[in-house]
């Protein structure tokens, strides 16, 4: 893994997978600190290296009138605060290529959405800001065509670049992980796998994304099995009432359970 070049993360000795989570979107302090001082008290009691993760702004919605954000500045300047407060890296998306430099002034690591990840000027954008780069790949590119999207990143003077599945488009409304493709990408670079955003059913007629929140484990052991190197998980105290992706979340309260079973497996692979 390639993550040392990351401020403010720990246990990478540890052998763990580490773990990008938090809310789709900032919705305000007092959530993002709530969020943020459970998931670090269980990855520290775990020994799992962590980043908090949480979007400034979402620009990708189904409809006009769907939730954006709370004001770039504002959400950018909690991100901050949670990192100084716990002592966390953190992560963000971007959109646009001036959200790169700006995003890079209060964060560890640039995002780039699924959907904007062959915007060659914005890749290029975020590699030079020096901050590590997540690169989603886009439901309609296969695992193959993510060596290009890093190599963009590489041949801009960066090296600091990682891979996220987040699953494959399965007709209009649903999507699927082809467990094939990380190792595949794996030969790339460091590959995460986003377990929540993979269980999202787009495009509903209500113009509201749906899940299947209740598929998250079970997504997150084939990963770890099949030998990811971190995963992505989106968490909030009452997804009902989240503001973004709330469909497809997993409840703050599952969270530990869930990752004390991961270590587990991931444990017995490494013994084997």
């Amino acid at each position: 893994m390639q993550l040392n070049n990351i401020p403010k993360i720990k246990n990478l000795d540890s052998n763990n997978f580490f773990l990008l989570a938090g809310p789709c979107a900032i919705e305000g302090e007092e959530m993002a600190l709530r969020i943020a001082e459970k998931v670090v008290q269980i990855t520290s009691d775990l020994n799992i290296p962590y980043v908090f993760k949480g979007s400034f702004k979402k620009a990708n919605r189904s409809r006009v009138d769907s939730f954006t954000g709370i004001g770039d500045e504002k959400a950018l300047k909690i991100l901050r605060k949670v990192s100084e407060t716990f002592d966390v890296p953190t992560v963000t998306d971007i959109h646009t290529n001036e959200d790169a430099a700006k995003a890079a002034e209060y964060v560890d690591v640039l995002q780039i959405p699924a959907f904007l990840v062959r915007q060659t000027d914005l890749v290029v954008a975020a590699a030079k800001t020096g901050k590590t780069v997540n690169l989603k790949k886009g439901q309609f590119m296969s695992p193959e065509a993510m060596q290009h999207a890093i190599r963009k990143v590489h041949d801009s003077g960066n090296d600091n670049a990682m891979i996220t599945d987040r699953g494959t488009m399965f007709g209009y409304q649903d999507m699927v992980v082809d467990f094939r493709g990380i190792p595949t990408m794996k030969q790339y670079g460091t590959t995460v796998l986003d377990v929540t955003h993979s269980l999202q059913q787009p495009n509903q007629s209500s113009g509201v994304t749906g899940g299947r929140p209740d598929m998250i484990e079970t997504i997150a052991r084939a990963g770890i099995a099949t030998g990811v190197d971190g995963l992505f998980i989106e968490t909030h105290f009452d997804p009902s009432k989240a503001k973004s992706d709330g469909a497809n979340m997993l409840h703050l309260d599952y969270l530990k359970n869930l990752l004390t079973n991961l270590v587990a497996i991931r444990q017995t692979i490494n013994s084997l």
